[in-house]
């Protein structure tokens, strides 16, 4: 470079970000704010019946069976 001044356009482009550590932002974010299924799902792997009941019947069944009943008493 002879020109002291670089373009706008080129100032950053020796500057590039840490693709591993935007990988690692964004898996925190994701973790954060997980889909609702998620926490369901989560919520039913971790009470032994409803995941007796997701193994022969599905996991939308099991949740509603006892998790459903759960939350309205």
């Amino acid at each position: 470079f002879s020109d002291p001044f670089i373009n706008r356009r080129r100032a950053n482009d020796f500057m590039q970000p840490d693709a591993r550590l935007r990988a690692i932002f964004q898996e925190r974010i994701r973790e954060r704010h997980k889909a609702a299924r998620e926490r369901q799902r989560e919520n039913c792997e971790d009470y032994y019946p409803c995941k007796l009941y997701n193994l022969q019947h599905g996991y939308a069944a099991a949740y509603r069976h006892d998790m459903g009943r759960r939350r309205t008493k």
